[in-house]
This record gives structure tokens, C-alpha cells and sequence, in this order.
């Protein structure tokens, strides 16, 4: 009798099963839907088949509009978006801050790069503790060394290159 109860409960939990495997979850754009019929509507509308995992989607809450917001808030400061202009002011202002900026990164760069090859001295820097006992602890960080002054050299260029692009200060 129980063979008959195993298997009654086994077709019972695939026949229940089934609706759930039917069922397709399309993605169209940034929309997911399961309300595709067939194959070819879903080739049609530019929809790709989700595969292997459920999807769970969350919408945000709107925000502002009408009556969305209380009355003693502000509206957000926007950046422009790419169609807009920006006031002359505005954007010698911001030239001349990113200007300021990259300036002091780059004194700063330069300052760490003087102090690497100050502590590499041409490749033969002094021997620090264990390192007189254990060459290739010494050899490591000779190298080390060396690989921070190539990165400090490619920073202070990209930096350069980028005061490059920025108008001149008037």
C-alpha cells in the first residue's frame, strides 16, 4: 500500500508543479513581463526570454509631483542635463576649481614621486633590517619601489593631461 501512496503524492506534487515550469518571464527593455503568448510576439516587441532563476521586481516609491512631496521641502539642486546650457560664471568657476584641484594632486604627486626616488636612490636603496640577511626581501622591495615610482610617473602624466584640457585661467 505504501508504493501507491508514494507515487499518488509524486504525481500529485509534478501535476501542481507544472503551471509554475509553464510560465515565461519575458524582459522588454527595463519591463518584465510574463504576458507574452508565443515566441514570435516576443521576437516582435524586442523581449529575450529571463532563464534560470525567479524575478522579483521592486518599484520605487514616486516621489514629488502632486501631493507627493510635504510643503516644507525643497526641490533638489539638478545638475543640467546634457542638452542645457551652463552660465559663463558658472562654468569659469567650475574650471577654475577643477583647475585648483588637479593642481594640488599634482604638487602632491610630485612631492610622493621625489620621495620615492629620494628612498629608491638610482636602485640601490639602503638596506633595511632582515633585509641583510635575506637578499630577496631586499630585491622585493626594490622592486616595489620601482613599480611605485612607474605608477607615480603615469599619475603625474594623467594629471597633466588633464590641466591640458582645461581652458587657461584668465
Amino acid at each position: 500500500m505504501k508504493p501507491v501512496v508514494v507515487v499518488f503524492l509524486g504525481l500529485t506534487l509534478s501535476a501542481s508543479a507544472l503551471p509554475v515550469l509553464a510560465q515565461s518571464v519575458y524582459r522588454c527593455g527595463n519591463e518584465y513581463t510574463n504576458a507574452i503568448k508565443d515566441a514570435k510576439e516576443a521576437q516582435t516587441r524586442g523581449c529575450k526570454l529571463v532563464e534560470g532563476g525567479n524575478v522579483t521586481v521592486i518599484q520605487t516609491p514616486r516621489t514629488g509631483g502632486a501631493g507627493g512631496g510635504s510643503a516644507g521641502t525643497s526641490a533638489p539642486v539638478r545638475a543640467p542635463s546634457a542638452g542645457q546650457r551652463v552660465d559663463n560664471a558658472d562654468q569659469r568657476a567650475r574650471d577654475s576649481d577643477a583647475r585648483m584641484i588637479l593642481e594640488s594632486e599634482l604638487k602632491k604627486a610630485e612631492a610622493r614621486r621625489g620621495d620615492l626616488l629620494k628612498e629608491y636612490n638610482n636602485g640601490e636603496p639602503d638596506k633595511l633590517g632582515p633585509e641583510t640577511r635575506n637578499y630577496q626581501k631586499y630585491l622585493d622591495r626594490v622592486a616595489e619601489l620601482k613599480a611605485s615610482i612607474d605608477r607615480s610617473d603615469a599619475e603625474i602624466a594623467s594629471l597633466q593631461r588633464e590641466l591640458s584640457r582645461l581652458p587657461s585661467p584668465r
